[in-house]
């Protein structure tokens, strides 16, 4: 029995050793990398573009020819040294003259085939950069309301703008300096050993062994010292364009002190990233000139040796010393080179997460155009929650017929906004389904969609750019007679005209040169060009003063001249002519008719009508 105890069990788990949080984040990061250049690698050798293969095998051949060149230069300076000595065998019959005018060729070969190289791969590099930019850029427009909300502008913009940079970076210098670094050191190393002795190659292989474990171990140092720094860059950039964007805000509250001791609070934990980054630096400059310098004296202390014992010429002992500094000038950049490189596989490793970064809400494989006959909108039993723990929409089933007017108000939180981003399809229901004349806003691609429903928000955001350009934003290649129709029927053509600059005057960032009425103007207009059968006007004028409001309540009514409209009023005087009004109370649909009617109920919205009336 004692016997049978002892015994292993054969089935056990081996017990494994703890895995340290710095093993798995370098495991994770190691991943991340091969990741990254997995997905780099088709920009370089796309299948269904034969002409960029061409160029990158033209580059790697002018590569390999530039690196044979450049390891044959000081032979033929070896060869010169030992004819103005008169030792050594003449190199090809030649003359101490001739050799120094080879040797002045090979060097401007070796450079010229290097300018070739770079020359020829530069189309290929640019072309990945341009195709990489665009598919974050085209991603980033692809994914969901709810991610951009969530996200800030500034930081977003940085990690593109470093993603691009990286792959920038690791083309250039993975691909030509790294990889020639590799190659010119095996070519010396294969010439010290068959021209002089392995011993020297063995000395130049511990100066370089011991050279880049320093290298990569300071850098792997630096490399967290370098993000904490890009950290508190992106977090002093993000405040920054925060503050700038909210301008107007700033100002109201007199906060600019306040403002600038945010921006320089984040500034200054970035100076002493940056400080900390520099002293690191200085350290690993001086460690690497002490162990390139300390393997250099090994190398010419030997050939001077053997010079003395006459071994070795002059010639050779000055090559020895070409071949040394040779192979110090590339490992100079070796830490800034990998220091780069680890830098921007993280950047790049970024971007790629961006780009895998799901959309919500996408188009199904099989989706058709959506056919708008009349314009009839439908909500049937909708359910809709932002999160898990706060329903918004219980059940709401509304219809608006082909060339209805009908109002959804409520109280703050009821959910009238939802019901605008879920026709438009910002969000996908949880239950239930929209539909527009039938068809299920999720069986139709969103393109379509989006072209049928014109929508003017309650604060018409505006491009820094002219009046013009923004009314002509409502549909690609507009006409400016076009343009100017609309603008007429938008109520706001005679002021453009008055302006020194017409449709040319710029508007400034977010429309901040024009009043708010002038913007909703400019806002009406442009969806007024884009003509839609469908309109939404989400709380188009509560932000307006009443004068004001009425001017635009005008504008809206001829817009809405032929289409079914649904708008979402906070305002009840400016939706008491809607067809049919819908009143929502906690995602419930608790009355609807119209305003006559509503009022004799003397139920909630006759409560809201009263209140606002006493208000005003």
């Amino acid at each position: 029995m004692t016997a049978d105890r002892a015994r292993p069990n054969p089935n056990a788990t081996p017990k494994k050793e703890a895995v340290t949080e710095e093993e798995i984040a370098a495991e994770q990061e190691r991943q991340s990398s091969l990741r990254v250049l997995r997905k780099v690698a088709p920009y370089l050798w796309p299948a269904d573009m034969p002409w960029v293969r061409k160029r990158v095998v033209w580059a790697m051949l002018a590569l390999i020819v530039s690196k044979l060149v450049i390891v044959a230069t000081p032979q033929f300076y070896r060869g010169a040294v030992d004819a103005l000595a008169g030792e050594g065998v003449p190199m090809f019959a030649l003359g101490a003259i001739s050799l120094t005018v080879v040797y002045g060729i090979a060097r401007m070969m070796g450079v010229g085939f290097q300018q070739l190289r770079d020359a020829i791969f530069a189309r290929v590099a640019q072309r990945a950069l341009r195709m990489l930019a665009l598919e974050t850029f085209n991603h980033i427009h692809r994914l969901s309301m709810r991610y951009h909300m969530t996200r800030k502008t500034g930081g977003l913009s940085r990690i593109i703008e470093r993603g691009v940079k990286g792959v920038d970076f690791l083309l250039r210098f993975l691909l030509f300096s790294i990889g020639p670094l590799i190659l010119e050191l095996l070519l010396i190393g294969i010439i010290l050993t068959v021209q002089f002795d392995a011993s020297y190659m063995l000395v130049v292989a511990v100066t370089i062994a011991l050279y880049v474990w320093f290298t990569f171990a300071v850098t792997e140092w630096r490399v967290k010292l370098r993000r904490q720094m890009n950290d508190q860059d992106t977090d002093a950039n993000q405040k920054a364009i925060d503050s700038l964007l909210n301008y107007e805000t700033v100002k109201y509250f007199g906060a600019e002190q306040r403002e600038a001791f945010r921006y320089d609070g984040a500034m200054e934990k970035y100076e002493e990233a940056a400080i900390k980054t520099n002293y690191s630096l200085a350290f690993l400059n001086f460690g690497q000139a002490v162990i390139i310098t300390a393997g250099l004296i090994a190398v010419m202390v030997m050939a001077a040796i053997g010079v003395q014992n006459g071994e070795l010429t002059v010639g050779e002992f000055v090559m020895i010393n070409a071949y040394m500094i040779q192979i110090t000038v590339p490992l100079n950049f070796l830490g800034t080179v990998y220091r780069e490189i680890r830098q921007s596989l993280v950047d790049m490793g970024q971007m790629f997460d961006l780009l895998e970064q799901p959309s919500e809400v996408t188009d199904k494989p099989d989706a058709v155009e959506l056919k708008v006959t009349g314009g009839q909108v439908e909500l049937d039993n909708v359910q809709f929650a932002y999160n898990e723990d706060r329903q918004i929409l219980n059940g709401v089933s509304l219809v608006a017929e082909p060339g209805e007017m009908i109002a959804i108000v409520g109280s703050t939180g009821s959910g009238k906004s939802t019901i605008g981003r879920l026709l438009f399809r910002f969000y996908d229901v949880q239950g239930g389904s929209v539909r527009i004349d039938g068809q299920d806003v999720r069986d139709v691609t969103q393109n379509s969609l989006h072209r049928q429903i014109g929508v003017v928000p309650q604060d018409t955001v505006l491009f820094n750019d002219t009046i013009g350009y923004n009314i002509a934003y409502g549909r690609d290649g507009a006409t400016q007679a076009e343009i100017e129709a609309a603008a007429q029927a938008a109520q706001i053509h005679d002021f453009i005209k008055s302006l020194p600059e017409g449709y040319d005057t710029s508007v400034g960032e977010r429309g901040l040169k024009l009043s708010g009425g002038e913007k909703q103007r400019v806002g009406i207009a442009r969806t007024l060009l884009k003509d839609p059968p469908i309109l939404l006007l989400d709380e188009a004028t509560s932000a307006l003063d009443s004068e004001t409001e009425h001017e635009i309540q005008d504008a809206l009514r001829q817009a809405g001249q032929g289409r079914t409209v649904i708008t979402i009023a906070h305002r009840l005087s400016t939706i008491a002519e809607a067809d049919r009004i819908i009143v929502l109370e906690k995602g419930v649909v608790v009355e609807q008719g119209a305003h006559d009617d509503l009022l004799t109920k003397n139920g909630r919205y006759a409560q809201l009508w009263y209140r606002q009336q006493n208000e005003e």
